[in-house]
């Protein structure tokens, strides 16, 4: 079992806040004398430990009381509305790395990029990034303003919290674009939050990052946070993608700064020996933190088969992507839902001998139709066996219904990847560029390149972090993921593959927010 330091949740302190948020406003009293107000919560260091506990809890579960019991936000099952399964949908659904045979909703739509304003999955992901951020801000708000005796790491609590809402406001520029905007100074209550361009969003999340980064911030030193809480190294991690995708997000050419940063990331983690470890049951040895002190992960959300369950993360990939003829024993899973298959021209993109392509390939690499969904005959395409709730040395995880497989949010290939990509961008040298990306080819078992291309970089950033959050963004950056510069099978609906509008660059906001809020004006081609 795992050492769950911040992910050891006190349903009493998390529910008194959370029910009294509604009218924090109003002062008013309970009639019951057994509730409890905030003030009678939050009346120590502990206590407020516990609270920002639910920020984390935001990422890993679906609810503060199981699986999917009363999930964090409505309308939507637990499994959907989870964080990193919301997220899963929006960032590789959509894109070559993944079909799904399910007919739930509108989720052929996400992979067919024909999703519309009032969209099921894309409204999860909406409400889900904005609830989180809400979280922080509610945390943030509660936390600056008390004065508790034995309060020592106050500052560092409200440095995590801000650190926890910048990741999601990455996403949310992300997908998003132009979105509500509120932090902790806008009351509970209040009038909807106002729109944030985002060039603007831009601008406020890198000096969020720079102060989190400064010599005054609170926020622990990379790689010295405990098991679980976040880090300067995430911040940075979230800074370098800012820069790498700054022409998209704001018009600005930020390659140089994104190396620099990716130089500094580099010299502070290490790459792994084995691949396929860091995304075992036990991948948690492999985070670099004062728990675990490992080496190449930076950041991740934990689940725990035992303590911190749900239907979203990593038991989302690892259960989608088994069923059939599949051995579930080799997953560690007691059974499989069968849903998850690789494109055929994914597959393509990986060379004989590399180690990252953990597939299962008894139903052939060709995908005929996307909405045939039968367990037991599973048909069409490669499956995925990259995550496994198996630990790194073969040796059975402790539960079989729920997984105990970390996911990786960020990790220092990333950072290798970044620094290829800038420097055949002319903002780093060829030579430093060129070992990067040699580094993580080595490991991968495959051959070194002499030289190489913009095209190598995002191949390679394909077969390095598939299944990681980051190939839609990559394609968006390449200019490939709504062109006919690249087709893969069933993009725009068609087996072959076709360009779609370019307005699916970005995602709608959801349309009954826009329609509740007169500040919002809905992304363009959406109206």
């Amino acid at each position: 079992m795992k050492k769950n330091i911040i992910l050891t949740f006190a349903a009493a302190a998390l529910l008194a806040v959370g029910t009294s948020s509604c009218v924090g406003d109003l002062n008013v009293t309970p009639i019951d004398p057994n509730t409890q107000l905030p003030e009678d919560v939050l009346n120590s260091q502990d206590a407020y430990n516990q609270l920002l506990a639910k920020c984390y809890q935001g990422l890993a579960c679906s609810a503060s009381d199981g699986p999917d019991s009363n999930p964090d936000i409505s309308g939507v099952d637990g499994g959907y509305g989870q964080y990193i399964r919301a997220m899963f949908h929006m960032e590789v659904l959509s894109t070559d790395e993944a079909v799904c045979c399910w007919n739930d909703q509108t989720l052929f739509d996400i992979h067919n990029l024909c999703w519309s304003t009032s969209d099921t999955f894309v409204a999860a992901a909406y409400y889900r990034v904005f609830f989180q951020v809400g979280l922080c801000n509610e945390f943030i708000r509660r936390a600056s303003g008390a004065e508790i005796e034995g309060f020592t790491k106050k500052d560092q609590f409200i440095a995590e919290a801000r650190a926890l809402r910048l990741l999601s406001y990455y996403h949310a520029i992300d997908l998003f674009g132009n979105v509500p905007f509120f932090t902790e100074d806008n009351s509970v209550g209040s009038e909807g939050p106002v729109q944030i361009s985002r060039a603007d969003l831009f601008e406020w999340m890198e000096k969020e990052a720079k102060d989190l980064l400064s010599s005054s911030s609170a926020l622990p030193a990379a790689g010295k946070s405990e098991y679980g809480r976040i880090d300067q190294g995430a911040v940075q991690m979230i800074l370098a993608k800012l820069y790498l995708n700054a022409e998209v997000w704001a018009g600005q050419n930020r390659y140089a700064d994104c190396a620099q940063l990716a130089k500094t990331i580099m010299g502070e983690y290490e790459l792994h020996s084995e691949y396929l470890d860091l995304f075992s049951a036990d991948n948690h040895l492999f985070t670099k933190n004062t728990t675990y002190n490992g080496d190449e992960i930076i950041f991740v959300v934990p689940q725990d088969g035992y303590n911190i369950r749900s239907y979203g993360v990593t038991n989302y990939i690892i259960f989608a992507s088994t069923g059939g003829k599949m051995d579930v024993n080799a997953m560690g899973i007691s059974s499989g839902w069968g849903g998850l298959s690789l494109t055929p021209q994914f597959v393509d993109l990986f060379e004989a001998g590399d180690k990252r392509a953990n597939f299962y390939t008894g139903y052939g690499k060709n995908i005929d139709q996307i909405n045939k969904f039968d367990p037991e005959d599973w048909e069409g395409g490669y499956k995925s066996m990259k995550f496994r709730n198996v630990n790194h040395d073969g040796t059975p995880a402790q539960y079989s219904s729920f997984v105990d497989t970390d996911f990786p949010v960020f990790r220092v290939a990333d950072a290798y990847l970044m620094l290829a990509e800038c420097a055949k961008r002319s903002a780093a040298s060829e030579a430093e560029g060129l070992e990067a990306l040699n580094a993580i080819r080595r490991r991968a078992g495959v051959a070194e390149k002499s030289s190489y291309t913009l095209q190598d970089v995002l191949d390679e950033r394909g077969r390095e972090l598939y299944h990681e959050l980051v190939r839609r963004q990559d394609l968006i950056r390449f200019g490939q993921f709504t062109t006919s510069e690249y087709l893969w099978a069933w993009k725009g609906g068609v087996k072959e593959g076709k360009a779609v509008d370019s307005k699916y660059n970005l995602y709608p906001l959801a349309s009954s927010d826009v329609n509740a809020n007169g500040n919002l004006e809905q992304n363009e081609g959406y109206k």
